[in-house]
């Protein structure tokens, strides 16, 4: 690769761009569901391009509508060529606009092709002696390349000089055309001459030189010796004309008439105003950051013109005001502002992530937009100023964080409340919380934390933490920044969480049922969560010490058997190693193959060849071992926190689309209960001495669910009359009495009922059942036909959701769907696939929520040496009870749980206990 001359001018194959960037991830749309993965690929590779080469004079080339002077020549001339993508045509006029915004000069020339301006304006450069850069990703373009003109792969930083060329394609760029005309080209439907493919193409040109060569030289052909060579040359002399055409459709014109003059290329300064405008209507958040970050007050636009989606225009700001309390003269102010304010801010700064382990250096407070002040405590560098005294600060405002009638907005406060626990104070009085006002609103319109938010909906760039801290090994904790960056950073949290905080509930309070989602499920919610965390679940780090040392054998075994499959040893967990001993030594089918165009080695490929093959499911089961090692019994122990001797999850509200809860350090959602592993980890999870643990999960709540939201009055009789809904499946999709089912038949049946809840087509039940997929289809055609409810279900769904772009669940949380109008059509159909599921899976969310608050409720009547609760995993709660209260409390348990919503079918839960969580299960 030859080194690039320093400032070359560079011309941008745009039309090349974007049709790599259309058909590359990631596909991203906006929270309106408009398309903007072909915008973000194109800008993304222009902005590193003048990362890079930091050119002064750069073009970008488009080609135009209509057609060009070679349809003209050849009527079939790109014939073949689908129409462009509505969701790709959607995004040229946003790339147009950004370009321009960027100071990019664009040209587009009717009549001919991007590549053929491109070739003129190289053309004229070279003869200058000027030094051209030409990025593109079109092979074409090699018969450009000279001493002048290099050709750049963006997307593979390839760098193609002379040299370069003949390196690539074992050609000289002199004899490209000849090449391209020789083979042909199916995309553009150039003809060729038949026959001739690459091998061919060169064996003639490297033996004979040029066509023009080659037509002297005829009866030299069959002396090259490649296949088919005895009979080349009368192929040649048969499509002489044919090969001239083809000539003429591959080379680049190099003389279309151009009004620019390079000058005229010249990067002019970006427009920030407009490319803040366009970056905040795609929602290039990172991009909007960075010119946020850059941009002075005086240059910012109107941020209220703004709008980052359709209902959530940005808010204006107001110039900040920040106070750093020292003295008890401002304490004591501050106080009688925070028990007058109709709702003040509050915000902590500490020396952890881990609540329990996380000690306070310091809180903030807001109680106006611009209005904000930090209270440090702890900061204990060298040369800190004096601060009030921890118990002097605790005592005064010890009781306004307690009191329940002074109102107070936070983001994310069930950490602030674990985190005040900790040091032994009460935070009450929550009203509302900024992370879950905007998860309400739209779980999927942004990511929910302060920063992000910020972005979004007040066009507002925070101080990041990194800025004050530093990053990597050398980063500070808050205790040790000087309060000079610390204050500012932190009265600025309440700050703009009190602004958010005006921006979204006002937003929320225009929809009742989401306003009540709030209120009555996600706020109440938070407290519930953070004594859950708090409390935590013990664990037997001995039994899981002996499970790794089981597991690593098991794996050393399947290790062993994989090499003898193979042939040789390799590393099981290289997906690189994989491709070769799979597809390349073993010659096994590619199912899949990566973006890149390497045969995919993901799990579902690995699934779908352990039917045939034995290598495969020894690579799955290997996998699949070694994640529950490093996840679970390699990890857990090392996670016991050893003051309290428990382990203490993560419960995260605001992350899923649906409402489910997830779980982090340790993930208590993802630990298998199918296979024996996984149940033996969870044996692990043990009750006190005295204890048990007793675990309650609602029974098929999803199925009840559909039948409730379908009204099939099939389902609505099973579940009315007890039965086992997988066995009357089974009876009616196989015509066969109830009593004659099988196991087989119950197996088959029970995959198309949580199947169909899954918007399952037709070919994944197949794979799943490993049956044909006219077997799967008469399946659900049969299902349908016993319970057309559910189809009726199901097509108004989708119906719904197109006409609104979301759905809701019995309890009017609103399931955004930002692909459910997109003109790809399989991102379409998997959001169609996402609305019939939403409606389910989140009212089961919104169940188990509301049954944890009355539960909750409860609990609060008992002494906590008779019961805990510890975990909230998918449809199930698990407790840690006294021995002598099992029976009593089991029954309560399931009753309020069966009490936590009304459907028109019984809402079943079932109860076991044990000495651990797998015996209750």
């Amino acid at each position: 690769m030859s080194l690039i001359p320093e400032n070359p001018l560079i011309l941008v194959d745009g039309s090349s761009y974007l049709f790599r960037a259309y058909h590359a991830p990631p596909h991203l749309t906006n929270s309106k569901g408009e398309a903007t993965g072909a915008i973000y690929g194109v800008i993304n590779m222009l902005k590193s391009l003048l990362k890079q080469y930091q050119p002064s004079h750069m073009v970008v080339v488009f080609d135009a509508k209509g057609p060009t002077f070679r349809n003209e020549m050849y009527s079939e001339y790109k014939a073949h060529r689908p129409p462009m993508p509505d969701d790709l045509r959607s995004q040229i006029k946003p790339i147009h606009d950004i370009i321009e915004a960027m100071g990019l000069p664009l040209v587009s020339i009717t009549g001919v092709e991007a590549d053929d301006v491109i070739g003129t304006f190289a053309r004229i450069a070279a003869e200058q002696k000027r030094h051209v850069l030409i990025s593109t990703g079109d092979k074409d373009m090699a018969q450009l390349v000279n001493e002048h003109v290099t050709l750049i792969n963006t997307m593979t930083n390839t760098v193609l000089d002379p040299q370069g060329v003949v390196d690539k394609f074992g050609i000289g760029p002199e004899l490209i055309i000849d090449y391209l005309a020789l083979m042909g080209d199916k995309v553009d439907n150039i003809p060729g001459v038949p026959g001739v493919g690459e091998k061919t193409a060169l064996a003639m040109l490297q033996g004979l030189g040029s066509i023009e060569s080659i037509y002297q030289h005829l009866d030299e052909i069959a002396a090259l010796g490649f296949r088919g060579s005895k009979t080349m040359a009368k192929k040649l002399e048969e499509h002489k004309e044919q090969l001239e055409l083809s000539y003429e459709l591959a080379t680049i014109k190099l003389d279309v008439e151009v009004e620019q003059d390079l000058e005229q290329f010249a990067i002019a300064p970006i427009d920030k105003d407009r490319l803040i405008e366009l970056y905040a209507e795609c929602e290039f958040k990172r991009w909007l950051s960075e010119l946020l970050d850059d941009a002075s007050a005086a240059s910012k636009p109107d941020i209220a013109d703004i709008e980052a989606s359709g209902s959530a225009p940005m808010a204006q700001q107001p110039e900040a005001n920040y106070e750093t309390i020292l003295t008890e003269e401002q304490l004591e102010r501050w106080l009688d502002k925070l028990q007058s304010a109709p709702l003040m801010a509050f915000d902590t700064e500490t020396t952890s992530l881990d609540y329990m382990q996380a000690d306070l250096v310091g809180m903030s407070f807001a109680v106006a937009p611009s209005e904000a002040a930090y209270l440090p405590i702890a900061h204990d560098y060298v040369g800190a100023p004096e601060q009030l005294p921890k118990a002097l600060v605790f005592e005064k405002l010890g009781a306004i964080l307690a009191d329940d009638k002074i109102k107070k907005v936070g983001q994310n406060l069930k950490y602030d409340k674990s985190v005040l626990a900790r040091a032994g104070l009460e935070l009450n009085g929550i009203a509302f919380d900024t992370m879950l006002e905007s998860y309400v609103f739209n779980s999927v319109a942004t990511r929910h934390d302060m920063d992000s938010l910020a972005l979004k909906y007040l066009g507002h760039k925070n101080i990041s933490f990194e800025e004050i801290a530093g990053k990597g090994k050398s980063q500070l904790t808050f205790n040790q920044i000087e309060l000079e960056k610390a204050a500012p950073y932190a009265a600025e949290d309440a700050d703009i969480t009190l602004r958010l905080h005006e921006h979204l509930w006002p937003l929320l309070k225009q929809q009742d049922k989401l306003q009540d989602v709030f209120l009555d499920i996600e706020l109440p919610l938070l407290s519930v969560l953070s004594e859950i965390e708090r409390t935590g679940v013990k664990i037997d780090s001995s039994m899981l010490a002996q499970q790794s040392v089981q597991i690593s054998e098991r794996l050393a075994e399947i290790e062993k058997e994989a090499f003898e499959l193979a042939g040789e040893e390799f590393n099981l967990s290289s997906p690189k190693q994989l491709q070769v001993i799979l597809f390349e030594k073993q010659g096994l089918p590619v199912v899949k193959k990566t973006p890149k165009g390497a045969p995919s080695t993901a799990e579902e490929v690995l699934q779908e060849l352990a039917h045939d093959y034995p290598l495969p499911k020894l690579i799955i089961e290997h996998r699949g071992l070694a994640k529950l090692k490093s996840t679970y019994t390699d990890k857990l122990p090392k996670l016991v926190n050893p003051d309290t001797g428990r382990v203490h999850t993560s419960y995260h509200q605001a992350v899923t689309a649906t409402g489910r809860l997830s779980s982090s350090d340790p993930n208590l959602q993802n630990i298998p209960i199918r296979n024996e592993t996984g149940r033996r980890i969870r044996q692990a999870f043990i009750a006190d001495k005295g204890k048990q643990i007793l675990a309650a999960d609602y029974s098929q709540i999803e199925l009840r669910i559909m039948a409730h939201l379908s009204q099939d009055q099939g389902l609505l009789n099973a579940f009315a009359q007890g039965k086992d809904v997988h066995s009357a499946t089974a009876s009616e999709v196989f015509s066969v009495p109830l009593e004659e089912v099988t196991s087989d038949m119950r197996r088959k049946a029970k995959a198309v009922n949580f199947g169909l809840i899954y918007g399952m087509s037709a070919f994944g039940l197949s794979r799943q059942l490993d049956i044909p997929r006219h077997e799967a289809q008469h399946y659900m055609d049969k299902y349908f036909e016993r319970f057309p409810g559910v189809l009726e279900y199901m097509e108004r769904t989708r119906e719904e959701a197109a006409e609104r772009g979301y759905v809701e669940t019995l309890f009017g949380r609103r399931l955004h769907l930002p692909d459910i109008k997109a003109r790809n059509g399989a991102r379409r159909k998997a959001a169609e696939r996402a609305a019939i599921n939403a409606p389910m899976q989140g009212t089961a969310a919104d169940i188990i929520k509301k049954a944890m608050l009355k539960v909750s409720d409860w609990l609060h009547t008992q002494s906590r040496d008779d019961i805990k609760l510890l975990m909230q995993v998918h449809d199930e709660l698990v407790f840690e009870v006294a021995e002598n209260k099992v029976a009593q409390f089991s029954d309560k348990i399931c009753a309020l749980m069966s009490e936590a919503a009304t459907l028109d079918v019984p809402l079943l839960v079932e109860a076991d206990h044990g000495e651990n969580w797998e015996q209750a299960h």
